[in-house]
């Protein structure tokens, strides 16, 4: 049996509401076989439990861990030799990546997410070439990886069934291509095609697999909106339902999106799903730029989650989602890190503050992004839109010992003025440096910069010995055709938008 006591000088349970967060002050927390048994007053727990090993100091906050609820890949699209385009020119660019083996990638993200106190992540996979034997392959290798990191994980592949280039069927796109080409593309986009039954197998193997796993669930993502046929659509949702496990879909990322969803079903991408049934709490839309007022109103109402992706959409000129009005609707926000960060990395610590930043608005009406909602975002919204739900994102008796240690003394040297909430201070000052331990299911996988379960440097030593290897005959052919579809693609999309379709509902300046 493992059991032992975190201490701080203050616990952060949860979130009240936007402007309160429930704080203990000289607290605890008791765990016992990964389970919060008690959160109180450090000198009453500890009175009770004289024996048992305690971690943290007067000096430390506790924190729930936080939920990176919109993850894909290790490596980042930057490193592996795709910019920052606008993200239909990115998918294009893509094509040129590496091959990296997938374990040390996912292990290479999970160092980042960890060490800023990402205890949980939704993993996202996708874009691998089939057939399903291969794609299975990878899945087993990201899951091992979460594994004996010691990482919280759910983890879905995400159905692309068409279009998988540009908003067009595939063979219509490469009836466009010059001769030299297409022969080359068509193969290409081919070997990513499985049959949407090999989809609904896969789900069902992993969760076999992983029904007796502490660390790893399984969910479904249908990719996105373009990339799924309606039939495939209710389908997965029929299955989620059956299985019990919830859904996230990328959806109206872009304008460009927008206007395919018009094109496609005469209305806009939100309201034809709902007409196919799929809205509701298990659903969660990532990113959801786009979306209108009437949009907003049906999601609220409905109670279907956001997944808020703050770096991605700027990074990738997908424009700023109105935040503002998914709180004031009293939606369930959650938050998501994407490929990367602003800095090109996974940092959740400094993703709060773009978040926090990002949508002041102009005036000085309450409508702003406050500390505790965005924490909440990070939390307990997180947790929502994972299989972990209720499990996971407060700090509370009977829920999963899932927490973070954080040094004040690190996070506000040399001086914090104590009329500042703590909160405040520490979410707007605290990097991954003041991150002394973090805590997954009772066990610190964590602690003054080293992971207790791997050895981070020969996992980076690997992975740079692959890297700097020449590339393989593939890798050269596919860095070919990213170049030389690249103006194609671009060329596609001339003209796609009329001038309505770029204003979005929601403009920086706009208040609710």
């Amino acid at each position: 049996m493992s059991e032992s006591i975190a201490r701080a000088k203050w616990v952060v349970r949860g979130v009240r509401n936007r402007q309160e967060a429930e704080i203990v002050e000289d607290g605890a927390v008791h765990q016992r076989d990964g389970t919060i048994v008690a959160v109180g007053k450090y000198d009453d727990i500890r009175r009770a439990y004289p024996q048992l090993p305690v971690l943290g100091s007067a000096d430390h906050v506790i924190l729930p861990g936080f939920i990176n609820s919109h993850h894909h890949v290790g490596l980042t699209p930057l490193q592996l030799g795709s910019p920052d385009h606008p993200l239909e020119l990115w998918f294009a660019s893509r094509m040129s990546k590496r091959d990296v083996d997938l374990y040390l990638d996912t292990l290479y993200s999970a160092f980042e997410m960890i060490e800023s106190g990402i205890t949980t992540v939704q993993h996202i996979h996708g874009w691998m070439p089939g057939p399903v034997d291969n794609i299975y392959q990878g899945a087993t290798h990201v899951l091992r990886a979460y594994r004996t990191i010691g990482m919280r994980a759910s983890y879905s592949f995400a159905v692309r069934e068409q279009n998988r280039l540009v908003y067009d069927a595939d063979a219509e796109f490469v009836k466009r291509l010059p001769p030299d080409l297409a022969p080359a593309i068509a193969p290409h986009l081919a070997s990513q095609a499985i049959p949407f039954k090999d989809n609904l197998w896969l789900f069902d193997q992993l969760v076999r697999e992983n029904q007796s796993e502490k660390l790893t669930r399984i969910q479904l993502s249908p990719a996105n909106l373009h990339w799924c046929t309606d039939e495939s659509l209710v389908t997965l949702k029929e299955r989620a339902d059956r299985a019990k496990v919830p859904m996230h879909i990328h959806l109206v990322e872009t304008a460009y999106q927008k206007e395919y969803a018009r094109r496609r079903t005469g209305t806009t991408a939100l309201k034809h799903l709902h007409r196919l049934g799929l809205l509701g709490p298990p659903l969660t839309l990532g990113h959801s730029v786009w979306l209108t007022q009437e949009d907003i109103e049906l999601a609220a109402d409905t109670g279907t989650c956001i997944c808020h992706n703050c770096s991605s959409n700027l990074r990738l000129r997908s424009g700023v989602a109105p935040l503002n009005v998914f709180e004031a609707k009293g939606m369930t926000i959650a938050m998501g890190l994407d490929e990367a960060g602003i800095n090109d990395d996974r940092d959740m610590l400094q993703e709060i503050r773009l978040v926090l930043r990002l949508h002041r608005v102009p005036g000085m009406e309450d409508v702003v992004p406050t500390c505790p909602q965005v924490l909440r975002m990070a939390t307990e919204h997180g947790a929502k839109t994972t299989p972990f739900g209720a499990e996971i994102g407060r700090l509370d008796p009977g829920r999963l010992c899932d927490l973070v240690l954080i040094s004040w003394r690190k996070a506000t040297w040399p001086y914090q003025d104590e009329d500042v909430p703590m909160l405040d201070a520490l979410l707007q000052r605290a990097k991954t440096n003041a991150v002394d331990a973090v805590l997954i299911g009772g066990e610190t996988v964590y602690e003054n910069g080293r992971f207790t379960r791997i050895d981070r440097d020969a996992v980076m030593k690997e992975i740079a010995a692959a890297l700097n290897r020449p590339r393989s005959p593939e890798e050269e052919r596919r860095r070919w055709m990213a170049k030389a579809v690249f103006p194609h693609v671009r060329k596609f999309y001339d003209g796609y938008l009329d001038k309505a379709v770029r204003e979005p509902f929601y403009q920086p300046s706009s208040r609710i």
